[in-house]
């Protein structure tokens, strides 16, 4: 999921893996579209046992992914995207047209990470 820090120049992506049954958030990272942020969320999915990886056709999941393991297409990516809407809807920070950016990362990967724990973990402050 696409975003910026202070302006569109300084993309940000919020990385995130789903259960494909649940639909609950497995785990997320932050960083840049770059196939180094991909083996950090991959590493933190190692202890799910993912058999199956669903995704769109950016070049480091093929790069990265057994290609039995993996399927492109936008078929089984509407929990994701529904994710995505509902982040979009709660955090201003993250709509594309908004008066409401981060200034800093520290700042921006605080709120967004702050809300998923919250909402996708069930843990409280």
């Amino acid at each position: 999921m696409w975003s910026y820090v202070g302006k569109k120049s300084n993309p940000r992506w919020l990385w995130h893996a789903i259960d494909h049954r649940s639909g609950k958030v497995l785990a997320y990272v932050f960083g840049r579209r770059k196939d180094e942020v991909f083996l950090q969320l991959k590493e933190l999915l190692e202890p799910f046992g993912i058999s199956r990886f669903y995704t769109d056709g950016w070049g480091a999941y093929e790069r990265h992914l057994e290609a039995l393991k993996h399927e492109v297409g936008k078929q089984n990516m509407q929990k994701i995207e529904s994710k995505h809407i509902n982040l979009r809807t709660r955090i201003k920070r993250l709509v594309r047209k908004t008066i409401c950016f981060s200034k800093t990362i520290q700042m921006h990967d605080i709120v967004i990470g702050l809300f998923i724990n919250r909402y996708e973990f069930e843990v409280s402050i």
